[in-house]
């Protein structure tokens, strides 16, 4: 099964791993996922049916742990210190999910959110791992950095540039050898990371700081009132999606690649937080019109950052006493 949409731009979401055993993966076109696997179940995103499914798996969670951190639709952090029987209860939870939803879900239990992060991927899909540090350390010694959640594309590229291409060889590397390439305070986090230390707590706070739409078209356009009645549309979906989370945020935004596939972005602060379309539908236009594209548009975004609650009535509101 392949999430993808159905225009000739479009790209793969997600697949599932029987269709991963065929070469597809995320951000894949997906003209070429159908010529890898043309058997291939293809359906398109539906992020509403996902948020739902989301917050149906997260309350079962909640129901058996006090503090659940979430990541993600489909991640969270559990803190199990306390629990009488941690092991037992998230066997529970898991089997919980599947009956409730009927989706499958992967545990990873260790003594920090690396640890358990690392341990969680480790046997997908339904996996149930649990690891000491010194376990972790010696389980993914000849793994590469960029197992690491952190340890990026390019960082891992300037460490294989350096000779070091396993956790190992990143763990026992002098911090000095690394300050030059990457400074002193990302060097020792590096090694750290890669000894698998981490004190970072598991907090039920979540930061959503920005918020965005964007669209790749199916052709390239160069007429300006086709793109403007575009980030229009746009600015009505972002909009909709703050008013229903009760945020608002500062800074409004807009992304314009070309068809050079060039990327520029231009933004505005304002004095006050908004999340009306008539706030920030004019500033993402006025900002469109100053970039002027001076080539055909491949892919157009906008961005509402800064993100806080909205529980204050809008500047431009008459609170009511009573």
């Amino acid at each position: 099964m392949v999430v993808a949409g159905s225009g000739p731009r479009s790209v793969v979401t997600t697949a599932s791993y029987e269709a991963r055993r065929f070469g597809i993966g995320s951000a894949m076109p997906a003209a070429r996922a159908r010529r890898l696997c043309p058997d291939a179940v293809f359906l398109e995103p539906d992020f509403a049916y996902y948020r739902a499914a989301s917050a149906d798996v997260m309350a079962i969670v909640r129901a058996h742990v006090e503090t659940v951190e979430v990541v993600g639709l489909d991640e969270a952090y559990l803190e199990l210190t306390g629990l009488p029987a941690p092991h037992a209860s998230m066997r529970r939870v898991a089997a919980q999910i599947r009956a409730a939803t009927g989706l499958g879900c992967s545990v990873g239990i260790g003594p920090s959110k690396l640890v358990a992060k690392v341990a969680s991927d480790a046997e997908k899909p339904a996996g149930f791992v649990v690891l000491t540090r010194e376990q972790a350390c010696a389980r993914f010694a000849g793994s590469p950095p960029g197992l690491i959640p952190g340890i990026g594309p390019k960082t891992a590229e300037r460490l294989r540039a350096l000779g070091i291409e396993t956790l190992a060889k990143l763990a026992e590397t002098p911090a000095e050898r690394l300050s030059g390439p990457f400074g002193a305070r990302l060097a020792g986090e590096l090694r750290r990371r890669a000894r698998f230390e981490d004190g970072a707590p598991v907090t039920e706070e979540r930061k959503v700081i920005s918020e965005s739409r964007e669209l790749t078209f199916d052709r390239d356009i160069s007429d300006r009132a086709e793109l403007e009645g575009v980030l229009g549309g746009l600015v009505e979906r972002l909009c909709r999606g703050l008013e229903a989370q009760s945020r608002r945020g500062r800074t409004i935004g807009i992304k314009v690649r070309l068809d050079d596939f060039s990327t520029h972005t231009r933004s505005r602060t304002l004095p006050e937080a908004v999340d009306a379309a008539d706030r920030v539908g004019p500033i993402a236009l006025e900002l469109l019109r100053r970039f002027a594209p001076p080539r055909p548009v491949r892919l157009l975004g906008v961005r509402v950052a800064g993100l806080e609650p909205a529980s204050e009535p809008a500047a431009d509101q008459l609170a009511l006493p009573f």
